[in-house]
């Protein structure tokens, strides 16, 4: 009969004692894809979030929404790019944001010439809950920032209304403060 460990593909590799420093080929390569997105990723700012423990879709660009009586204005940060590299497109109340980044290094010295090349794309889509007019949308590129206004529909903005905002009494939570 067959014991857990024996399914594990690692189980049959072993380092020997004394051999710690020593790191099995699949390990190698695995630190070394992992590398390779860092790499990529490190100029869209992930600071936050740890090595191992991204969660899916952290490997976006980071977005700023503002909504006021008119209209929304999403901004989009993406560093290293130019606006032939983004594509922006709104389909069924959808707003699709698309990217590629394509970076060349080369340094060229008597005896070696190093080169290095980077390749990667995003996408990005949000749905949107209120309408919007789409013959309107405006989206511009400066400096490494996205902005898209999306101006809203004159349906959408008789749909929204200011809510009060009451503070809470800490010592008797049940009333509201005046």
């Amino acid at each position: 009969m067959f014991g857990m460990r024996s399914l594990m593909p690692w189980s049959g590799h072993r380092v020997a004692h004394g051999k710690r420093d020593v790191m099995h080929p699949y390990d190698l390569l695995h630190r070394d894809v992992e590398r390779v997105f860092e790499d990529f990723w490190r100029d869209f700012d992930l600071g936050m979030f740890g090595r191992f423990d991204r969660p899916v879709g952290a490997m976006m660009p980071k977005m700023d929404l503002m909504e006021d009586e008119d209209v929304f204005r999403m901004t989009f940060e993406l560093p290293g790019l130019d606006e032939k590299d983004v594509e922006v497109e709104m389909k069924d109340n959808v707003l699709t944001i698309k990217g590629e980044k394509k970076a060349e290094k080369e340094e060229k010295e008597e005896t070696y010439t190093y080169k290095e090349r980077s390749y990667g794309s995003f996408y990005r889509s949000i749905p949107l809950s209120v309408d919007v007019l789409p013959d309107k949308i405006e989206a511009t590129f400066e400096k490494g920032l996205l902005t898209i206004v999306l101006p809203k529909s004159p349906e959408a903005k008789l749909t929204s209304r200011k809510i009060p905002v009451h503070a809470v009494d800490v010592k008797h939570p049940e009333k509201k403060a005046a």
